[in-house]
């Protein structure tokens, strides 16, 4: 799939728009999680010189990108600079390396500022969660500090912005976020993954007892409002009507890694058991014929289960992984299911379900694509 991917898209400045989510810089990403895979540890050196390849357009794209998009991590800037801090770290060259960490990290001020997007600077794509998530995704990858010091003022803002909206907007949810306008509540957009990487932050849950614990009721929020069948609304305005979105972006696809990380912060059977149902609605329900991807298709689906077999260990799910990707190759999905408008996209093409079938081959590290719960960040 990865050769499919490179005789497809080529590297070039024009496919190098949209950041980790559409563009070169997200195939640049795909190459490193090869290179990453002991399973192909043969071809790590291969992987990571197509990695520059497939970076170099987007730098060039960042470079001339306008001020607003400079802190996204998914869909600007700041993704293709932690991609290249990575990239380049695992080739040995630091002084690079360190180059993009430094640029990564002059634009905390902006995403300091309380309302630096007029339409939510909180959630995962063009927020402070995903400037955070790279934040640490970056360090765990380089082995270098994380500079709590900016982050733990982020997380801070992040915080205050969720109290500040739950209280003018009267939500039942001590932290509450919109983005246009939308209070969601799955991955891609909402409170979801909002939370999880407050969670995720090493030492702050214990050194912010104050925010911890809104942290934690609004975990237990959003599990109140599991449905029997193991779903989650994409919304606020959804709760008490029937969910039906079971992707990674909305619903039990991506609502299960906040869960699973609940589970291990906190060690109580509620998260594991949200868990568990969410899983057997994937199972029941979850081959989805949007595409092979991991935003809304297939492969973000079949994570759901290498996720359930690294936090289980039980075989029942590694198998369920396998069956989704056996799926993938049927002439039912083959014929079935729709192009997807970037089909050789990180999140809605094939290069993110390169990433999903070379972790099958060595599940007991698998990870979607920058959420790695399992990770102890320091």
């Amino acid at each position: 799939m990865s050769r499919m991917t490179c005789n497809s898209v080529k590297p070039t400045e024009e496919n190098a728009g949209d950041g980790i989510y559409l563009g070169t810089a997200g195939i640049a990403y795909m190459f490193y999680h090869l290179s990453k895979v002991p399973t192909l540890s043969s071809k790590q050196s291969q992987y990571l010189r197509q990695a520059v390849t497939y970076l170099n357009p987007a730098i060039t794209v960042a470079s001339c990108n306008k001020t607003d998009s400079i802190p996204s991590f998914i869909l600007g800037n700041a993704g293709i600079y932690a991609v290249a801090a990575t990239v380049f770290n695992s080739l040995g060259d630091l002084n690079q390396s360190n180059q993009y960490i430094q640029l990564y990290y002059d634009s905390a001020n902006t995403v300091k500022k309380q309302r630096f997007l007029n339409y939510g600077s909180d959630e995962l794509f063009v927020g402070r969660a995903g400037y955070v998530l790279g934040a640490l995704w970056i360090a765990a990858e380089t082995n270098t500090p994380l500079r709590k010091n900016d982050i733990y003022e982020i997380c801070d803002i992040i915080v205050k912005s969720g109290r500040d909206y739950s209280r003018t907007h009267d939500s039942r949810c001590p932290l509450m976020y919109s983005y246009y306008e939308v209070e969601y509540l799955g991955a891609a957009h909402g409170l979801c993954s909002i939370l999880q990487v407050l969670l995720t932050v090493p030492g702050y849950m214990d050194s912010h007892p104050n925010e911890a614990k809104d942290i934690k009721n609004s975990i237990d929020f959003l599990l109140g409002e599991q449905d029997a069948e193991g779903n989650f609304p994409a919304a606020v305005d959804e709760i008490g009507y029937r969910s039906e979105l079971i992707h990674w972006c909305h619903g039990a696809g991506g609502m299960i890694f906040l869960m699973a990380k609940a589970y291990l912060v906190f060690k109580e059977q509620k998260y594991l058991d949200s868990c568990i149902l969410m899983g057997n609605l994937v199972w029941a329900k979850g081959l989805l014929k949007k595409g092979p991807g991991i935003c809304h298709d297939i492969a973000g689906n079949g994570y759901v289960f290498l996720l359930l077999y690294r936090l289980t260990q039980e075989q029942k799910y590694l198998h369920r992984a396998i069956e989704f990707y056996k799926f993938m190759l049927s002439s039912e999905f083959q014929s079935g299911s729709r192009t997807p408008d970037y089909p050789y996209s990180l999140f809605e093409g094939l290069a993110g379900t390169t990433c999903f079938l070379a972790d099958l081959t060595h599940p007991s590290e698998a990870k979607f694509p920058f959420y790695d719960i399992f990770c102890v960040y320091k």
